[in-house]
């Protein structure tokens, strides 16, 4: 049986911790630095042009499922590779996405956000899309769940990275490949 590799375990608590804590800092302030911040404004603003033949109403919902559906994308794809601690990390990230994905329906009535955009007076997604369908006054209901969603999948994350780090830490379990383990 392989030993546990130490120089592999060390790194991943200190990545899992320093993620979390990032997420952690961005639930509690949206306007702190997160490392997932800038790789999911793109994914989200890729959405757009993604979802664009498919209508205006799907065009400006694409942005939100593509920047959520991304780490869901990754996660699965690390699943399929066995990567279940690839899969705690990716968590991270879509909690990030969902909490920044609550701030913004958050504002759809107030509008306050500085918004990215290709023109002088971009488009709020949230206001356009819940006015569309009568839900405007829900705004803060709505983000409520989904930054409670986001705390419960940064929780199951968490959770899931600790129990397999604690379990041993088998080089298989972290997604070492068996010929660098035996080395």
């Amino acid at each position: 049986m392989p030993t546990i590799r130490w120089s592999w375990l060390l790194p991943r608590v200190a990545l899992l911790v320093a993620l979390a804590w990032g997420d952690v800092r961005t639930m509690l302030d949206s306007e702190t630095w997160n490392v997932f911040g800038g790789l999911t404004l793109a994914i989200h603003e890729g959405g757009h042009l993604l979802f664009s033949p498919f209508g205006q109403w799907l065009m400006i919902a694409g942005g939100s499922v593509t920047q959520v559906m991304a780490p869901i994308a990754a996660a699965c794809m690390l699943l399929r590779q066995d990567d279940r601690y690839g899969v705690a990390v990716v968590g991270t990230w879509l909690a990030y996405s969902l909490t920044n994905l609550a701030n913004y329906i958050g504002d759809a009535r107030t509008m306050a956000l500085q918004l990215v955009g290709f023109s002088d007076d971009p488009l709020h997604d949230w206001h356009y899309l819940l006015d569309s369908v009568h839900l405007l006054p829900y705004d803060t209901r709505l983000a409520g769940l989904v930054r409670t969603l986001a705390v419960g999948v940064l929780m199951a994350s968490v959770v899931l990275a600790g129990r397999i780090l604690a379990n041993g830490a088998h080089p298989r379990v972290l997604g070492i490949p068996q010929e660098e383990s035996d080395a």
